[in-house]
């Protein structure tokens, strides 16, 4: 058997992949499976629009994740009945001034270099394909093949597919301590209950790091990571955009249930997730600033969620140095696009031994690596 620790889409993904081929699987949430960043999160599959310098690496990896979503989609809408609102109208970066426009010319050139499908447009190109966008946009980059999903849907579409499979959900059941002997995994405490396994996986989010029991080689170093975001409602039959519109310091996601999502704040506040004024009103600020239509909206919703954030912000996917400790999480803004791909991933190393190739370069040991070249 294995236990996951976290319900998230990454806990719930690698279950449900477990389960359903035939493998023992319970997954522990502190709290209600998909209600922590995954729930928070504004379902944007944008690995194009989103690429930049210096991750050349990890845009590899978000592009094979981003492939894999069709078929993920097809298999779990099959397997829980559940439409999770897959969409695939693209997403349009803008600019609002000369600077914004240099900045983005920047980053298309890098784009453009690296292969990947964007398209330059100018500001009346792109009020053309968005008509309500500012006045002010002087430019922008279409990313035609970056797509979202209603990650809520997903969440409960996962939910009802992982135990539909056969997997066990425990729910508000927080892991008190991960459980070792002999230089091995043997499970974990959940208050007063042993559950005892030889193979445990660390996929709890921005709280990956603190679970208490793990040994300081093989705790990952992911720390949290806080964005506050609002929901605004549109007129669903005459929506203000239909595409995902990135704007300075500011995305906004179209629902098809007429809910315009607009996000996010970055901010390094520890486990806090209360809502603050100035950050909402920098959120509202610059959505005005892009969008102007939203000003006459009702606001219908304002949370905030917790990336869970590696030390280069890339995710941490792969055995650890303890024997049955598995970790996966750090997935950072990427938790979403990057689900299908670390639930097949680490599915097929608990179940055949082996990550994909692909994949090994992000494994726990790269922060030990670095340590000791460090220090040499």
């Amino acid at each position: 058997m294995t236990i996951i620790v976290g319900g998230g889409i990454c806990g719930l993904g690698i279950g449900w992949h477990l389960a359903r081929a035939g493998h023992p699987v319970t997954v522990l949430e502190r709290g209600q499976a998909g209600s922590g960043a995954t729930w928070a999160s504004a379902g944007m599959l944008a690995p194009r629009a989103e690429a930049e310098p210096a991750e050349e690496r990890l845009i590899q990896l978000l592009l094979e994740g981003h492939a894999l979503w069709p078929e993920f989609v097809a298999e779990l809408e099959a397997a829980s009945g559940i439409a999770v609102d897959y969409r695939g109208e693209g997403t349009i970066v803008v600019a609002l001034d000369r600077d914004d426009a240099e900045r983005l010319r920047f980053q298309y050139d890098f784009q453009q270099g690296l292969g990947l499908e964007t398209e330059w447009l100018t500001g009346y190109a792109a009020r053309e394909r968005e008509p309500h966008l500012a006045r002010e946009v002087t430019a922008a980059i279409l990313s035609p093949r970056d797509h979202q999903v209603d990650n809520r849907k997903v969440a409960m579409a996962l939910r009802a597919a992982f135990t539909g499979a056969g997997g066990t959900l425990r729910e508000h059941t927080e892991v008190t301590e991960v459980l070792f002997a002999g230089g091995r995994v043997r499970g974990v405490r959940a208050g007063e209950a042993e559950l005892e396994d030889d193979t445990v996986v660390v996929a709890a989010g921005a709280w990956s790091g603190d679970l208490p029991g793990l040994p300081a080689e093989a705790r990952p170093p992911v720390r949290p990571v806080k964005g506050q975001t609002l929901a605004l409602r549109m007129d669903r039959t005459a929506p203000l955009i239909r595409r995902v519109v990135w704007g300075p310091s500011v995305y906004l996601v179209p629902r098809l249930d007429g809910r315009l999502i607009c996000g996010a704040t970055v901010e390094e506040a520890g486990f806090d997730t209360g809502l603050t004024a100035g950050g909402l009103m920098d959120v509202l600020r610059h959505a005005w600033e892009v969008l102007p239509g939203i000003y006459d909206l009702a606001l219908i919703e304002s949370w905030a969620g917790l990336r869970p954030t590696s030390r280069d912000d890339a995710p941490i996917l792969g055995q650890s140095s303890v024997p049955g400790l598995v970790i996966a999480t750090g997935h950072h803004r990427n938790g979403i696009l990057l689900g299908p791909l670390t639930a097949r991933a680490v599915a097929q190393l608990i179940l055949g031994g082996e990550m994909p190739e692909s994949v090994r370069p992000f494994g726990p040991e790269r922060f030990a690596r670095a340590g000791a070249e460090a220090a040499g």
